[in-house]
């Protein structure tokens, strides 16, 4: 490897190619072949000490790797608080775990379905639905719309990290449209559901109601966020843990190693690869400077595997003693929905260990297409022996 350049074939499969390369050879990276231009930071002091600096390292235009306009719980303080704080209740330890019960009833729901088989998807039929049945759920949208949601969830998620988002735009606008009508029908209704988005109808801020677009910034980004990541996050620790079928076997023997699963996974195989930043001021790192009004990759994955932190950064395992990893992102960002992805997945894994313990990967599948992201677009197992 010559060079970092993360929408090449070979980085687009495994990205984790990169991440010794970059710390040896550039940790401050300017990627020039993009529009704009980007400059990625890959150690995890680095990556830190910059999600930490707010002043410097802004949201304000957005946390893609293009310029866009501020959205609401993705921009700086005062209005990311603001924000942030009309949803808050809906993630404090005690709301995540009043929802155990129906997420634990909801898996083994989903593996009825599938039961009978012999085989079946991890994602299409357990890692995906799962989490978006719970946010549509906590946003007051029906279970039957699951499936029209996924593909616009997609349609976001892909336009996001496209140099050209038209060939999206006519589903975000359904998308969008289809979000307005819940709102204005919760506008409008004289006893609405008591759900999230009837929360934030009757939000106020300056003694005024909120617009229908600063509703609608939340609850995409709620959506998009709530769904598309713990998919990720089921898929990758299960796709792991039965590639190494030795580490699926203790997991199954040992169900106390269930957290240490998930751990590993959101350190080795974070759903969010990275996100970006724009620079307010010029900054000096390792001997580069990075320019005002730059767009930096903040590489949460690289930072994951510096060896310098953690020991064996490249080895998957059960026994690593705690340690922060970046999966979730650090300070005022830190993921506000990081305890309700880990009670799914925590949940998910355990349910599935122990009512199909004979799982067996078929293949690897597909991942998922944004290059800032990380998951299995499918993952197909069995439930007895592949012949050899």
């Amino acid at each position: 490897m010559t060079d970092f350049n993360p929408f090449s074939a070979d980085s687009m499969a495994e990205p984790s190619i990169d991440y010794q390369w970059l710390h040896a050879n550039a940790p401050v990276h300017y990627f020039s072949n993009f529009d704009p231009p980007f400059y990625t930071l890959s150690k995890y002091d680095d990556v830190t000490a910059a999600l930490r600096d707010i002043e410097t390292f802004s949201s304000h235009w957005g946390q893609g790797p293009k310029f866009t306009p501020p959205i609401s719980m993705l921009s700086d303080p005062p209005q990311h608080t603001y924000f942030r704080g009309l949803v808050q209740k809906a993630f404090t330890p005690g709301a995540i775990a009043a929802l155990a019960p129906q997420i634990e009833t909801l898996a083994h729901e989903l593996l009825d379905k599938v039961e009978t088989g012999e085989g079946f998807d991890v994602h299409d039929d357990y890692g995906f639905p799962l989490p978006v049945i719970v946010i549509c759920r906590l946003l007051g949208v029906p279970d039957n719309d699951i499936d029209q949601f996924k593909e616009w969830s997609d349609a976001a998620v892909e336009a996001m990290g496209a140099e050209d988002p038209a060939p999206w735009q006519k589903k975000l606008q359904a998308f969008s449209e289809y979000q307005l009508k819940q709102v204005q029908q919760r506008r409008h209704t004289k006893n609405p559901p008591n759900d999230l988005v009837t929360h934030l109808v009757k939000a106020e801020r300056d003694g005024k109601a909120l617009t229908d677009s600063e509703v609608l910034g939340v609850f995409n980004q709620l959506f998009v966020g709530g769904n598309e990541t713990t998919t990720s996050l089921i898929t990758n620790c299960v796709w792991r843990l039965l590639e190494h079928q030795k580490l699926w076997q203790r997991v199954v023997e040992d169900p106390s190693l269930v957290d240490a699963a998930i751990e590993e996974s959101l350190r080795f195989d974070p759903p969010v690869l990275g996100l970006y930043r724009s620079t307010t001021k010029s900054v000096n790192i390792r001997e580069t400077t990075i320019p005002e009004n730059a767009k930096v990759l903040i590489h949460y994955a690289a930072a994951n595997r510096d060896a310098d932190i953690f020991d064996d950064p490249d080895d998957f395992r059960l026994d690593r003693p705690p340690q922060r990893h970046m999966a979730f992102g650090l300070g005022v960002h830190f993921c506000l929905g990081a305890e309700l992805a880990r009670l799914e997945a925590r949940t998910a894994l355990r349910v599935l260990i122990e009512r199909m313990p004979d799982l067996t990967l078929e293949n690897v599948g597909t991942r998922i297409k944004p290059f800032f992201l990380w998951g299995r677009r499918r993952l197909p197992v069995s439930r007895k022996p592949i012949a050899s």
